[in-house]
């Protein structure tokens, strides 16, 4: 085993069983889940582990240092790695678990000098003390290689084949042959893409990996995540995210800070609109020089390109424990952490395998209090109840013996009640199955109407429907619990509801919509929300005081109030044309009533007496997702002429009426 000596070096390129200085300046790289854990409120009560305040750059420099290798993988390739190893390994002997992240992002500051403000999923980890490891992944930034997105599996490597599951185990073997003061023993995380290689270290687990989170990971690209949803292109979240992640041109090197995108205007809606089909954003904006777009408006169905990706389907016969992190709002990949659960738990799941789930959006439970997304709240801190009482003990338990390991296989918030609740399975076994019908006259009904009809509108693609009710540039994170009522009003939304319920409703696990429809012309998107409708006497939590001369704490008089709210609680697209298969798209015969079904992803949501359920029915969610010309077409090469008005009809009654179902406890 190396022996670090506390010298001055100016960079370490790292080979098995050998570390040598070179000179070049050092380069960390730290990770983007450790940017999202800066700066976190101090909690409600101090545990030990957090006791003595914030975990700041001085704490870490005080008590960590700092080493960086270039680590050599199986076919020679050298990837970036930088770690932190506690100073009383040497002063005292003391040895550690490593808790390791591996990033396409940038994980600065770079430099042995050069201190984050925090280390691991939360300070609770610094101030207990790990080795924390961060890396650079094949191809980014300061690490040798190629890069590919989300690169696929290879479940039949030989010799000197790599994917991201071997070079995490070349990478885990050297550092337990060569980091001092190392137990043995190793833990991964990571969020979003970061949540993707935590789940590809999982496939090919080294011997010393014991503990494993994926958070809000990156899945299956095209069903459901990052690109699409139902076969509709996820617009404006894609163009903003490809217009400051790029491949890197040449060898490795310190990523540079990207010059933001001028959009021109704070209007999203006006923007993507007026860009015109996709075709333009290549050609005006992209140029045809971003291999990534490229690849995400070509492949327009789930075809090989995509499939390879969907790196779930190799979950079979896991080892190390899992704790699944996700967020009922995640704005980015909402069904990550649900499809890797369903799917462990149905082949031989580790002994532990838990999912967590919380009112958060995209990475929120690794930052801030967690009590509210937008304008609803959730009247307590689940983000750092999350990180103290469910985080910090998974890994505590896994990597140093502590605590009683007793965990649930479902530790989730229940949104409406907004109480934690935990399950030994997911969904539970006492839900049963039920029913909504869509009726005439706006009716949502528990019981199947027998005069059959149907409900039409106009969708035209020149003026869809936004996806939110006001003026922002993008996808806001907050957008999963907008209020409805600007889309309720619109003559082209159709809109179904309950009377006000006379108990609660638990709605647990997926939702599935199951449509009757048709269309004039040969293919449009069925967009489908459930929704929360509160009580008109909702109070307005967490509003200003009422002013003496009256009015609400200074608030405009556009402010949102809560009485009467719309609250999505989900809401998905659906590209009709993939309604037979995601593979092989087919066109609708126009007039003549077909089918659409599609699962919602999972809620663990109660409606409460006095609210009503909602379901709204729409053609667009703009610029959320792209606009269907309505032709039956390869989309991203519509021309403008080709985007045309069609009219939707929405059929209810009889045996084979519209429907949604799901799994209830009442």
């Amino acid at each position: 085993m190396t022996r670090f000596r506390r010298i001055p070096v100016r960079y370490v390129v790292a080979s098995i069983g050998n570390a040598y200085p070179v000179s070049m300046r050092p380069a960390l790289l730290f990770v983007c889940l450790a940017a999202l854990a800066q700066n976190r409120p101090a909690r409600e009560t101090a545990s030990p582990a957090a006791a003595g305040g914030a975990v700041t750059v001085a704490f870490i420099r005080e008590n960590y240092t700092k080493y960086e290798y270039k680590i050599p993988m199986r076919d020679g390739v050298k990837l970036f790695t930088a770690v932190y190893v506690p100073k009383d390994v040497v002063s005292d002997g003391r040895t550690y678990p490593m808790m390791m992240t591996r990033t396409p992002y940038s994980v600065r500051p770079y430099g042995v000098d050069q201190y984050p403000a925090t280390l691991g999923p939360s300070e609770f980890f610094a101030r207990e003390k790990f080795i924390f490891v961060y890396q650079d992944v094949r191809g980014r930034n300061m690490s040798e290689g190629d890069y590919v997105t989300i690169r696929p599996h290879n479940p039949n490597k030989k010799g000197k084949d790599t994917d991201e599951s071997s070079d995490t185990y070349d990478t885990i073997d050297w550092l337990v042959k060569n980091v001092r003061g190392n137990s043995g023993k190793v833990g991964v995380w990571g969020i979003s893409q970061p949540g993707f290689y935590a789940t590809a270290a999982l496939l090919y687990p080294h011997p010393a990996l014991v503990a494993v989170s994926p958070q809000a990971p990156v899945t299956d690209y095209y069903m459901g995540d990052d690109v699409y949803h139902n076969g509709a292109f996820m617009l404006a979240h894609r163009f903003a995210f490809y217009m400051g992640f790029r491949p890197r041109e040449g060898d490795p090197e310190i990523p540079k800070t990207a010059t933001p995108f001028d959009f021109g205007t704070p209007d999203g809606y006006d923007f993507y609109l007026s860009m015109g089909s996709l075709a333009n954003a290549d050609e005006k904006y992209f140029q045809h020089k971003h291999a990534l777009w490229t690849m995400n408006v070509k492949h327009t169905s789930y075809d090989e390109e995509w499939q390879a990706r969907a790196i779930w389907k190799y979950e079979k016969g896991i080892k190390p424990a899992v704790m699944l992190v996700g967020g009922w709002y995640d704005q980015e990949d909402p069904q990550g952490p649900l499809k890797q659960f369903e799917f462990m738990e149905k082949n031989s799941p580790p002994a532990t395998n838990m999912l967590v789930m919380g009112p958060w959006i995209h990475g929120g439970f690794a930052r801030g209090d967690g009590d509210r997304v937008g304008n609803v709240t959730f009247g307590s801190k689940t983000g750092a109840y999350y990180r103290e009482k469910i985080e910090f003990p998974f890994f505590l338990y896994h990597l140093k013996g502590k605590g009683d390991g007793k965990f649930p296989r479902a530790y989730l918030f229940e949104t409406g009640i907004n109480d934690w609740k935990k399950f030994e399975t997911w969904p539970p076994k006492e839900a049963q199955p039920k029913s909504m019908f869509l009726d005439a006259k706006g009716k949502l009904a528990w019981s199947q109407p027998t005069a059959v009809n149907y409900d039409e509108y106009i969708s035209d693609p020149n003026k869809p429907v936004p996806y939110i009710g006001h003026v922002v540039m993008g996808v806001t994170n907050s957008y999963m619990t907008e209020d409805q009522r600007f889309a309720a009003m619109r003559p082209d939304v159709l809109v179904y509801k309950t009377e006000p319920l006379d108990h609660d409703v638990t709605m647990m696990g997926p939702i599935t919509v199951d449509l009757k429809v048709s269309t004039s012309g040969t293919d449009s998107d069925f967009d489908v929300k459930v929704i929360d409708v509160f009580p008109a006497d909702y109070p307005d939590y967490d509003a200003p005081a009422p002013l003496a001369g009256g009015g609400r704490g200074g608030l405009p008089p556009n402010a949102i109030k809560m009485g009467g709210y719309q609250q999505m609680i989900r809401g998905e697209p659906f590209r009709g044309k993939f309604r037979k298969s995601f593979e092989k798209p087919v066109p609708f015969e126009p007039g003549k009533p077909d089918r659409i079904t599609f699962r919602l992803p999972d809620v663990d949501h109660t409606f409460r007496t006095g609210h009503r359920i909602m379901v709204q029915v729409q053609s667009s969610l703009f610029p959320l997702t792209d606009r269907n010309p309505q032709k039956f077409m390869d989309i991203p090469n519509a021309k403008a002429e080709d985007f045309v008005k069609a009219t939707e009809r929405v059929y209810f009654g009889g045996a084979d009426g519209s429907k949604i179902e799901f799994l209830v406890k009442e």
